[in-house]
């Protein structure tokens, strides 16, 4: 029992000697726990409504303020013609169109059948599916406020994943993390690797600059995340059925920055950590959790506290979900997935310079 209790001794003041492990053993649960408190809600909220409103009358516009005035829907774009529908949704910056037809006001004051569209983004069932039982409910409503006038129905169309399968945009979401974890856990033990084999200084002796010797340490860990990619699409596509209606060129491409954030952020983690323990920790608890959190592919953004929503665009998993379900359910390409690639490349530049700046300040 004796040597029991001088073993138990000697490994907590090993752990306490630790400065970089203590702040992950207790800071990093409260702050994953505040995280995941606040952003792991699946009740939907202020879903984005586009209203193409054709029939521009007094029945038409309360119509419009009904869905409004709710705590589930915010109007996001007001449009003139049906066919700029596809756009909003095909972008994401709407997940529901409502399209009110001309003659609306006719009919039901005629005491006829008035009809409305609903057209919902199949991308995100969770989104999809909740969205279409807020609208139902608020016309449920209006029918029992308006007993005397004449029923509104309502026309539902699902785009993209018309049989709202979850697995369709569930597996994306999961490819795009898969392909995070593992570049970012490889890229994170780069540099503590060589620290403690004690080939470091070895290292730093040769003529190699700084940057050359980073994209050494990064290139094969990209070469390895785009060999899981392609050995990863088959089984995507084949066992698990998910449409690819984009273009793999497409997707090849903007893989490429999600790439340079996840290996600048394993570097970073490599410069911050002496030991492959400390970066397997930090990368967990401080980078790929919070992402998984906060990229949507969980959790609806826009549930999330204001805070957590600006915070969101710091998140390069956030970018990289919206490109593999853009690509691979709604069809689109570069022509509406640059801002995604351009805000993921941003970032990835930003980062790298940081882990390059700490580089040189480790090795100086």
């Amino acid at each position: 029992m004796r040597t029991l209790l001088n073993i138990l001794v000697k490994e907590l003041l090993q752990l306490a000697r630790d400065p970089r492990i203590l702040p992950i053993l207790f800071v990093a649960p409260v702050v994953q726990l505040t995280i995941l408190g606040y952003a792991a809600t699946t009740d939907l909220r202020r879903v984005e409504l586009a209203v193409c409103d054709l029939d521009r009358t007094a029945l038409s516009r309360d119509l419009v303020r009904r869905f409004t005035d709710s705590s589930y829907f915010r109007q996001v774009a007001a449009l003139d013609d049906q066919r700029a529908i596809d756009r909003w949704l095909d972008s994401g910056r709407a997940r529901i169109a409502l399209t009110i037809p001309a003659g609306f006001a006719d009919s039901r004051e005629a005491g006829a059948t008035a009809e409305v569209q609903l057209v919902a983004d199949g991308s995100d069932a969770m989104s999809g599916t909740l969205g279409l039982s807020y609208a139902y409910g608020v016309i449920q409503e209006m029918a029992e406020t308006e007993a005397l006038r004449s029923p509104v129905e309502l026309r539902p169309k699902v785009l993209y994943n018309p049989d709202l399968v979850s697995r369709n945009f569930m597996v994306p979401g999961v490819l795009a993390m898969i392909l995070m974890i593992m570049t970012m856990m490889l890229s994170s033990m780069a540099l503590v690797r060589e620290t403690e084999l004690g080939t470091m200084e070895q290292l730093l002796v040769t003529p190699l600059k700084p940057g050359a010797i980073i994209v050494g340490k990064l290139v094969p860990y990209a070469l390895v995340g785009t060999v899981e990619i392609a050995t990863a699409l088959p089984v995507v596509l084949f066992w698990f059925d998910v449409p690819l209606r984009g273009s793999l060129a497409a997707l090849a491409l903007l893989t490429v920055p999600f790439m340079l954030c996840t290996l600048g952020l394993g570097l970073l983690v490599s410069t911050l950590t002496r030991t492959q323990q400390q970066a397997m920790m930090i990368a967990t608890f401080v980078f790929m959790l919070p992402q998984i959190y906060l990229s949507g592919f969980v959790f609806p953004i826009q549930n999330m506290p204001k805070v957590f929503q600006v915070v969101t665009y710091a998140v390069p998993l956030r970018y990289y979900v919206q490109v593999l379900r853009g690509v691979f359910l709604k069809g689109v390409g570069l022509d509406v997935l640059w801002p995604q690639g351009l805000a993921m490349l941003a970032l990835g530049i930003a980062i790298l310079t940081l882990a390059r700046i700490r580089f040189r300040q480790r090795i100086g």
